[in-house]
């Protein structure tokens, strides 16, 4: 699937993270709507995936670790999504695409996704958020 609610999610927790201050969890998904179980699963990824860093306990909190200036929608997502695809015949191998027999609309999917992928990485958050 191209965007899921959990890459959704993991933008909506990196734009509230941009300051670069520490934040709550619980005060991330108040301010940008996001349940919290489905937060800390986020959190986590964004976190293995060296985004965000949490903190646990009291003083605990959540913070941006990646300069917005070097952070794009598309490491955001790639973060969330490693297979990240447009659709799911560009995941496998696709039993309608040989290679004695490539199939058009494939080539011509790839080609989107190329396009798609140049254009996440062509903003940084930082310029996006201006």
């Amino acid at each position: 699937m191209l965007f899921t609610k959990e890459s959704d999610y993991a933008i909506r927790i990196v734009r509230a993270l941009r300051s670069g201050e520490k934040i709550r969890a619980k005060d991330i998904c108040e301010c940008e709507e996001i349940p919290e179980a489905f937060a800390y699963k986020i959190l986590k990824k964004l976190e293995k995936a060296q985004i965000v860093r949490v903190t646990r306990g009291t003083h605990g909190g959540c913070m941006l670790v990646k300069n917005p200036e070097e952070l794009y929608l598309y490491d955001i997502i790639l973060a969330i999504e490693p297979d990240f695809a447009i659709t799911h015949c560009m995941r496998k191998s696709c039993s309608r695409n040989l290679p004695d027999q490539p199939c058009q609309v494939h080539a011509e999917l790839i080609r989107v996704q190329k396009l798609l992928q140049d254009e996440l990485k062509s903003k940084s958050l930082a310029d996006i958020l201006r």
